[in-house]
């Protein structure tokens, strides 16, 4: 109830403060579950894209967000639930609740990058949606999210207003033909730069080969790699990106 009331309040806000547009809505399936994984740019990412779509879409985050009963009904309002960490693992509590989300039929949130992008690049994705999505049948919706670091960037509190905004919802990537696969790294590797492909051509962010790390400052490095889908790497981490 909570997310609804604050998305009923909230939305008509964020419109009126911020010059939003959102393309591509019909690749959002009307019904049934899907991830939805994003660049992440800004905090208020986490704000706007749930915000704007039509249909709820539920992040994990940090439980430390949900300490605090002055924040926490902010949090649950955006569409976000607190990482059960089962056996003192985030990654594993992450995935608990993203399947509970999916089995239950409806879409789920994430950041392939597994952090703020430090300087607005794309960073290397990380492995664990591929398994999420193989493990529950679901398909891959890649959405780009544009404009929001300039509305909020990085350390800022009160936001830039009558910014343009625009979230940009890819084609969805089905992963049927990898079924039973969700163990094999090359395979999650494969899917996952195929995510990183689309939401580099969605955003036209320059990409960085190497994971970002969470509070890291902006760097002066070499030129940026493009992602290519056939870039297998058959050693790569297969764990859940956590939304910040």
């Amino acid at each position: 109830m909570a997310y609804w009331i604050v998305k009923v309040v909230l939305t008509p806000i964020l419109r009126f403060f911020f010059a939003v547009r959102i393309e591509g809505t019909e690749h959002i399936p009307s019904s049934g579950a899907a991830i939805l994984a994003s660049n992440h740019v800004s905090f208020s990412d986490s704000i706007f894209l749930p915000m704007m779509l039509r249909r709820r879409i539920t992040f994990v985050a940090k439980a430390e967000y949900f300490d605090d009963p002055k924040t926490a009904w902010f949090f649950r309002g955006v569409g976000q639930i607190p990482i059960r960490r089962d056996g003192g693992s985030a990654s594993a509590g992450a995935l608990a609740a993203a399947t509970d989300v999916l089995r239950g039929g409806s879409l789920f949130g994430i950041y392939p990058e597994g952090t703020r992008s430090p300087d607005g690049r794309l960073y290397k994705g990380k492995t664990g949606l591929a398994r999420l999505a193989i493990a529950n049948r679901v398909p891959i919706i890649p959405v780009a999210m544009i404009g929001t670091s300039e509305a909020q960037p990085i350390g800022q509190v009160m936001p830039n207003l009558f910014m343009p905004i625009t979230i940009r919802v890819g084609r969805p990537i089905d992963v049927s033909r990898w079924a039973g696969r969700a163990d094999d790294p090359k395979v999650l590797r494969r899917i996952t730069d195929e995510v990183m492909f689309e939401l580099r051509e969605l955003s036209g962010q320059a990409y960085v080969d190497r994971y970002a790390k969470r509070g890291e400052a902006a760097e002066e490095v070499g030129p940026a790699r493009v992602a290519t889908l056939d870039s297998v790497d058959g050693h790569a981490e297969a764990r859940l990106a956590v939304a910040t």
